[in-house]
């Protein structure tokens, strides 16, 4: 809602960068953002915002925004109106698609995942199409997570979250919250958070290979050679088998396989493991004895856990950990949080629902699906090699694939070799440059603003919306309005009103919210009447949720109005015990011992008998950067925002100097960067930023251009997979660093 003031006007705004959703204050002069800050009376994030947030003023005021529809022109672009741009998709896209609905494929990246019109009208689209061959960051990101999860609870979305505010014992493994402000936790402010636990005498414990700003106010930080997060977790629980420290509690009503998962662990000792992970095995005896004591603990994993050699079997290990010692579904501990405008987690369970994981393989390599999607890795063979169901068409939403898959160039290759390119997207960047149409999204002002998917990860349950600040200008269209023209033009329809087209998708949607109500179709459709688009949708998902009114039945309960009439949030309080009802699996039990993760410990044993390698790297997280895509609007602060990370021991080994240009070598390719010596580094390890490399031809990012990075994605091997569920290994793999000579004067 809009506040006029004397010079300007003031409105709320959630950010939709990050995790952490922090509510914001955007002024505007017009309809230029002239400032942004935080917003003192937002119920969940009272006043806390990251640099990202207060930077989205220039991110909207950014002159390297695209603004019109561009159209190729032979090697570069002219602009074009929105007419003749979807008249051009109109004559190239329908013909591949009808010789082979899958010969398009469909990339929605990091930003569509937290806007509203996205996340509504891109599964029509992909309907519309009726192609398999979809992907999105969750395989390259969270996927191993997911999959644990799924086999555990039933869903891969329905998360446990650390119920941070309340734990005396927060173990984190891969994540580095205090710079990427949390990631499948959405618990804005985490610094204070942070401080609080040690203020009320809690312990924070961190597991990872660098000591990060997270790892520097921790307690007690586990400096783990890269990749061996499962050994550590297996090692954890062998401890609490084997010296009897299991305590499940009433969880113990709800699982099956408590002493067969207990039994299995047994093998991976602290000894056993010690020299594998770097980590004494007496500090890994004593983690396992007072987590298993604390009034309340709870382990959470995050990227760096996901992106390496054995990511389910770790995920799988975090949540044994946190329910053979009662810390699952519990306050302090791992806790179900309810998303407001509902999920899997509180629609009705169906024992019938396959799991969402492997119902189909991918053409080339038979990788397994996973929640709908073909793993990343499989995207420039699926484009590159020929036959049948070859991917000759491409829409993305979003994304910068040549920049955040692995094997780069492998990915921009296959990027060139296709035959049609549609990208929503608001730049011309590394992946955009490559399209045949490029269709500008509109302004984050013009957008009303909820997380579907991030209301999953909440650490407290509230419920938050922020209205549009400004009506979209004359040649701006609302991205829902691109994506139903653009199913529109797939489906031969290319002339129906866009109206027709949300009818449509609203129709589905209000038979879907009158049964989750138990009402009847009239009341639904009386009591949304007037609102269209996302905002429509989004009201028949929290009325019909697990706060709703019922569409009229329950006065008081949440609707889109309501909302909007209290724009700092509504707090509906703390995280509460769910198990059972939160269960989706199909006898709704928690089976401890999945035959898939079983499966895969043999692989893992192998593993203590193979040689170290010497040199391993791993990527890292910046403070003003979100993958690629902010890097031109928000640069990082210093000279040195791509340099790679090495330990004095390292580079002395290698007679490198701070300061060296040096080639970062793996199987796949080589960059070069600049060298930083630091003992924030365990031994063994470096580190490069992820989504960096802003070169070649045909850019328009002026800022990031001038100062491109290094790729490390580039480095990445797109054949070496995790095999369970395709994610790559971007941690822990091999390279070689050496300098790079000057030219002799």
């Amino acid at each position: 809602m809009l506040t006029d003031t004397s010079a300007t006007t003031v409105g709320a705004r959630i950010c939709p960068l990050c995790e952490a959703t922090c509510g914001l204050l955007f002024e505007l002069g017009g309809r230029t953002v002239t400032s942004v800050r935080p917003n003192p009376d937002d119920v969940f994030t009272a006043g806390h915002s990251c640099a990202k947030g207060l930077g989205l003023g220039q991110l909207e005021n950014d002159p390297d925004v695209i603004r019109t529809p561009l159209i190729r022109d032979g090697d570069d672009f002219r602009e074009a109106t929105w007419d003749e741009a979807f008249a051009e998709i109109g004559r190239r896209l329908p013909p591949i698609i009808a010789a082979d609905p899958n010969s398009c494929a469909v990339y929605s990246g990091n930003p569509a995942a937290h806007h509203l019109d996205p996340s509504f009208y891109t599964l029509p689209l992909i309907s519309a199409i009726g192609t398999r061959n979809v992907y999105s960051p969750a395989s390259i990101d969270t996927l191993p997570k997911n999959y644990a999860n799924a086999l555990l609870y039933g869903t891969g979305l329905g998360m446990a979250v650390p119920d941070i505010d309340r734990t005396s014992y927060l173990l984190i493994l891969g994540s580095n919250p205090l710079v990427s402000n949390g990631s499948t936790v959405t618990a804005p402010g985490i610094g204070r958070r942070l401080e609080a636990l040690r203020e009320r005498g809690g312990t924070l414990v961190v597991v990872d290979p660098a000591r990060t700003r997270t790892a520097e106010v921790a307690d007690l930080h586990l400096a783990i050679r890269p990749g061996t997060d499962a050994f550590l977790l297996l090692a954890l629980v062998s401890v609490i088998a084997t010296e009897g420290l299991a305590a499940p509690g009433r969880l113990t009503g709800y699982v099956d396989g408590l002493d067969d998962v207990l039994r299995l662990t047994e093998q991976f000792t602290p000894d056993a493991v010690a020299e594998i992970c770097g980590i004494d095995a007496d500090v890994i005896r004593r983690i396992a004895r007072d987590f298993a004591a604390a009034d309340s603990a709870v382990a959470h994993s995050r990227m760096g856990s996901c992106t390496q050699e054995f990511g389910s079997v770790a995920n799988w290990m975090v949540e044994i950990l946190n329910i053979v010692t009662g810390n699952l579904d519990r306050p302090g501990g791992a806790m179900f949080p309810v998303p407001p405008a509902g999920g899997p987690t509180t629609w009705p369970a169906n024992p019938k629902a396959p799991l969402v994981f492997d119902r189909w393989r991918s053409r080339v390599r038979n990788m397994p699906e996973a929640m709908g999607e073909i793993p990343a890795v499989c995207f420039a063979e699926e484009v590159l090699t020929p036959g049948p169901g070859q991917v000759r068409s491409l829409i993305t939403i979003s994304g910068n694939l040549a920049r955040s898959f692995p094997n780069s160039h492998a990915v921009e290759a296959a990027l060139a070799d296709l035959e049609f390119m549609v990208c929503i997207d608001g730049y011309l960047n590394e992946t955009t440059r490559y399209a045949d149409v490029i269709l500008p999204p509109p302004p984050l002002t013009t957008r009303g603003h909820h997380d579907l998917a991030l209301t999953h990860f909440q650490v407290r349950n509230v419920a938050r919306y922020t209205a549009p600040l400004l009506e979209p200008s004359p040649g701006q269209v609302p991205e829902w309005q691109i994506l139903l023209r653009l199913a529109a033009i797939v489906r031969g329809e290319p002339e129906r009103p866009v109206t027709e087209l949300d009818d449509e998708v609203a129709t589905t949607a209000i038979r879907r919210a009158a049964k989750l109500a138990g009402c009847e179709l009239d009341d639904v459709v009386r009591a949304t009447a007037g609102r269209t688009g996302p905002q429509r949708l989004l009201d028949l998902r929290l009325r019909s949720g697990p706060y709703g009114d019922r569409f009229g039945a329950v006065p008081g309960g949440l609707t889109l109005e309501l909302l909007e009439r209290n724009p700092n949030g509504i707090d509906y309080g703390p995280l509460q015990p769910r198990i059972p009802e939160v269960l989706r699996t199909p006898n709704g039990r928690i089976n401890l011992v999945p035959d898939a993760l079983i499966a895969d410990l043999p692989r893992l044993r192998d593993t203590l008998a193979q040689p170290v390698p010497e040199l391993v790297l791993v990527n890292r997280r910046q403070r003003r950067g979100m993958n690629s895509w902010l890097h031109n609007a928000l640069p990082q602060p210093d000279t040195g925002q791509c340099a790679l990370f090495m330990n004095p021991f390292d580079a002395a080994a290698r007679n490198l100097v701070d300061g060296d240009t040096v080639r970062i070598a793996s199987k796949t390719s080589a960059v070069v960067a600049e060298l930083r010596i630091t003992d924030a580094m365990r031994q063994g390890v470096v580190s490069l930023p992820h989504g960096w490399g802003h070169d070649g031809r045909g850019l328009r990012t002026t800022r990031s251009a001038a100062a491109p990075g290094a790729n490390v994605n580039a480095l990445v091997d797109d054949t070496v997979v995790e095999p369970l569920t395709g994610a790559p290994i971007f941690n822990g793999f091999p390279v070689d660093v050496t300098r790079v000579e000057r030219p002799q004067s």
